[in-house]
């Protein structure tokens, strides 16, 4: 049954969807808005989606990275980067 279902969804074309999110800016920060709701209020899917970045997004990584350096710097270190 399982297999079935699994056998569903590899079928669905997602290519539209894809497009969709390239051409339409505010509806790429949606999705992105849902996508991170869902995984912080789950901490094993954010320490997965963490390690994800960390390793296959490493541009992202830095990003994140300089952000959070710059913000201890203040003196106002975000949760997400060892502060309180």
């Amino acid at each position: 049954m399982k297999t079935e279902e699994l056998k569903k969804q590899e079928s669905i074309d997602l290519e539209p969807f894809y497009q969709a999110l390239e051409d339409d800016s505010k509806l790429l920060e949606e999705a992105f808005e849902i996508l991170l709701e869902m995984v912080s209020t789950d901490p094993k899917s954010a320490k997965n989606m963490a390690a994800l970045i960390k390793k296959d997004f490493h541009g992202l990584y830095k990003e994140i990275a300089e952000l959070c350096q710059s913000n201890q710097d203040k003196g106002n270190t975000p949760s997400c980067c060892g502060g309180h």
